[in-house]
C-alpha cells in the first residue's frame, strides 16, 4: 500500500510525503519534504508528512537532511524534527543538494526527513580522528565484526574515510558501509553534521542498522576506453608507466582513435579505473573503482590520478558519460527490483551528477522512483559515495550509492 500526502499553501511551496506500508512485523518507512523559506517551518512540515503515514508506529530511525540554506539555523530546524517526530535515533547532515521522491532539489532551500520503523532500534555514533604521533586513530565507535548495515555521513574536511575503509578491509572483511561525504561546506570546520539531539562540525556520524534485511547498489557514470594496462611504475598518486610505457604517450593513441564526441568527452575530464577483481578475465563497466587524472607532465609523460595506486595493479582510461550513467542506473535498479521490492531507500548521488551531468533535472530520483515503484526515496548530492562492492568498501566518485531496505528483517 502506498499513501500520498501533498499540500500547496503558498505559491512556490510544495510538500509531499510518501510511505510504503509493510506488515505490521515489518519496515515502515515514510519521508517528507517541504521548501518552505522559514527553516522551523520547514523543519515541522517535512517531519509531520513524514510521520503522519506511519499510523502512530515511533520510528527508531531519522534521517535529517538540509540545503545550505538551512544551516545557519541548524540546530532549531534539528530541535523541531525531533519535537514533531519524537525518533529513538537520528543522523544527518547538511548537503550541497537534497532528494525526497522524485525531486532533487538542487538550488532551492529543502528540509527532508526520512522516518523508518525497523524491526530494532538503530545504533547511532559519532567518529572522530585523533591524530597520534604514530599516525593517527579513530575514537567513539568500535566496528565489532557484526554483519549489519552502517549508515556513515562522514565530513571530508576532517574524517579520512579512506583510511578508515583500508582499516576495515584489511581487519574486518565484510563490514558493509553506505552512505556519501557531506557536501554542505566548502572549508573545514563549517561541515554540519546531526547526529541524535546534536550539531556536530567534525568527524563523521553514523547508525549501525541492527537486523535489517538491505541490499547496496552502486551505479557507476563512467565507461572505459582504450585497453586495461598493469601499472609498471608508480609512486603515490603519480603513474609513471603502464606497460612499460609512459601514460600520456598510450593516452594520445587512444584518444587518436575515438570519434569526435568521444574525443570531447576526454576534453571534459578524463578519468581512470583501478580493477575491483584483479583476477576476473575480462573486465567490463563497472569492475572499476573510479578516480580523477588530476594532472600530467608532458616531458615525462607520467599522470597523477586522486588516489594512491600500487604497482601491479590493472587499470583503464574512463570517460564521462551522460548515456552510460543512465543505463549503468537503469541496469542497476532492474537487478535490484529481480530480488524484490524494496520499502524504502536512501540515495547518495555524486554532486557532479544532477543537472551537472543530465540534460533534465531529477535524472537518478526520477529512474529510481519509476523502476521501484515510488518508494520513499531520500538522500542527498555527495562529495563522493560510500558503498561496498566486492565484499569491501570504497571511497566512490561520480556513482549514485543506494541503500535498498527490504520489508522484513533479516
Amino acid at each position: 500500500m502506498v499513501a500520498v500526502a501533498v499540500t500547496t499553501d503558498s505559491p512556490g511551496r510544495r510538500v509531499a510525503g510518501r510511505v510504503f506500508l509493510a506488515d505490521d512485523d515489518g519496515v515502515q518507512i515514510g519521508v517528507g519534504l517541504s521548501t518552505a523559506q522559514d527553516p522551523r517551518s520547514a523543519a515541522a512540515e517535512a517531519a509531520l508528512l513524514a510521520g503522519d503515514p506511519l499510523n502512530g508506529a515511533t520510528p527508531n530511525l531519522a534521517v535529517l537532511l538540509t540545503s545550505p540554506h538551512h544551516a545557519l539555523q541548524a540546530g532549531a530546524v534539528l530541535d523541531i524534527v525531533q519535537e514533531v517526530a519524537q525518533p529513538t535515533a537520528l543522523v544527518g547532515c547538511v548537503a550541497e543538494a537534497v532528494v525526497a521522491g522524485r525531486r532533487e532539489l538542487e538550488r532551492e532551500p529543502a528540509v527532508v526527513v526520512w522516518l523508518a520503523v525497523l524491526p530494532e532500534p538503530a545504533e547511532t555514533f559519532h567518529i572522530e580522528f585523533l591524530r597520534t604521533p604514530g599516525g593517527g586513530l579513530f575514537g567513539g565507535y568500535r566496528f565489532d565484526h557484526s554483519r549489519d548495515l552502517h549508515l556513515l555521513l562522514p565530513d571530508p574536511h576532517t574524517f579520512p574515510t579512506h583510511l578508515l575503509f583500508s582499516h576495515l578491509n584489511s581487519q574486518d572483511p565484510g563490514t558493509a558501509i553506505i552512505g556519501g561525504l557531506a557536501s554542505g561546506a566548502a572549508e573545514p570546520g563549517r561541515a554540519t553534521l546531526f547526529c541524535d539531539d546534536k550539531v556536530l562540525a567534525s568527524g563523521a556520524v553514523g547508525a549501525r542498522l541492527v537486523g535489517l534485511r538491505a541490499r547496496s547498489v552502486v551505479s557507476q557514470g563512467c565507461r572505459p576506453i582504450g585497453d586495461p594496462y598493469t601499472v609498471t611504475a608508480a609512486e603515490g598518486p603519480i603513474i609513471t608507466a603502464l606497460a612499460g610505457r609512459p601514460p600520456l604517450r598510450l593516452l594520445e593513441e587512444i584518444v587518436t582513435g575515438l570519434s569526435g564526441p568521444e574525443q570531447v568527452l576526454v576534453s571534459r575530464g578524463l578519468h581512470l579505473g583501478l580493477a575491483i577483481d584483479e583476477y576476473k578475465a575480462e573486465l567490463a563497466r563497472g569492475d572499476f573503482l573510479i578516480r580523477a587524472v588530476t594532472g600530467a607532465d608532458e616531458a615525462t609523460g607520467a599522470i597523477r590520478v586522486g588516489d594512491l595506486v600500487d604497482v601491479g595493479t590493472t587499470v583503464q582510461f574512463q570517460v564521462r558519460d551522460a548515456t552510460t550513467a543512465d543505463q549503468d542506473l537503469r541496469e542497476s535498479l532492474l537487478h535490484a527490483r529481480a530480488e524484490g521490492t524494496p520499502a524504502g531507500a536512501l540515495l547518495f548521488t555524486c554532486n557532479g551528477r544532477g543537472t551537472r551531468m543530465f540534460d533534465a533535472p531529477d535524472h537518478d530520483a526520477t529512474i529510481i522512483s519509476d523502476l521501484l515503484g515510488d518508494i520513499p526515496l531520500a538522500g542527498f548530492f555527495a562529495a563522493g559515495e560510500l558503498g561496498s562492492v566486492g565484499g569491501k568498501n570504497f571511497l566512490h566518485g561520480f556513482t549514485a550509492s543506494m541503500a535498498l531496505f527490504d520489508r522484513d528483517r533479516r
